[in-house]
């Protein structure tokens, strides 16, 4: 009985769901990826709650990353290397340029809670996605977090364990938490 009840609940929707893609109301995640891209079987690659993924040329994206859409879009430039359980998400957009190598255990998260309210609990406060932007031949090091609404320079290098918090200017090396300029190469 319940079974059924279930399938009777799934039909119409099902039927609502195509009708809506035939005509053009519902926009379906892509992932695309470039030629000769290397995806370790391993590797999560999905678009939830909308969005899309593209992976350029030549990239690689090896054991246990994972890159996760919710409802963003991540792009990932040519020649990148991005390394295991590197995790990304693409809630406000994440644009990751050409050349760039992301080292183990990193985390690239375009969102943000709200927290501004005392009276209302924080999971309840929504959240902020400005987006975060990694330029062409970047290095961002072991362990580190680049967090939302940063724009990371070309030929930046992020010091391993880094928090970043703000803007990277370009050829510059920064480290710690939060991350803060060491010199300019």
């Amino acid at each position: 009985m319940e079974l059924m009840a279930g399938i009777k609940q799934l039909i119409p929707n099902s039927w609502k769901h195509r009708m809506k893609i035939w005509m053009g109301k519902v926009d379906m995640p892509t992932i695309v990826k470039g030629d000769q891209v290397l995806i370790s079987p391993t590797a999560v690659i999905e678009c939830r709650g909308g969005g899309n993924i593209s992976i350029g040329n030549e990239t690689e994206i090896l054991d246990g990353v994972l890159l996760l859409t919710y409802g963003g879009n991540i792009t990932i430039g040519a020649r990148c290397s991005i390394n295991a359980y590197t995790v990304i998400y693409g809630h406000g957009n994440t644009t990751i340029g050409d050349d760039v190598l992301i080292a183990g255990h990193c985390m690239i998260i375009p969102n943000q809670h709200v927290f501004t309210s005392k009276e209302i609990p924080i999971r309840l406060q929504g959240n902020s996605s400005k987006g975060i932007m990694i330029e062409n031949d970047v290095w961002i090091g072991h362990g580190c977090s680049i967090l939302d609404g940063v724009h990371i320079g070309t030929g930046a290098v992020i010091g391993a364990g880094s928090v970043v918090t703000k803007d990277v200017q370009d050829f510059a090396v920064v480290g710690g938490v939060p991350a803060e300029l060491i010199r300019m190469r």
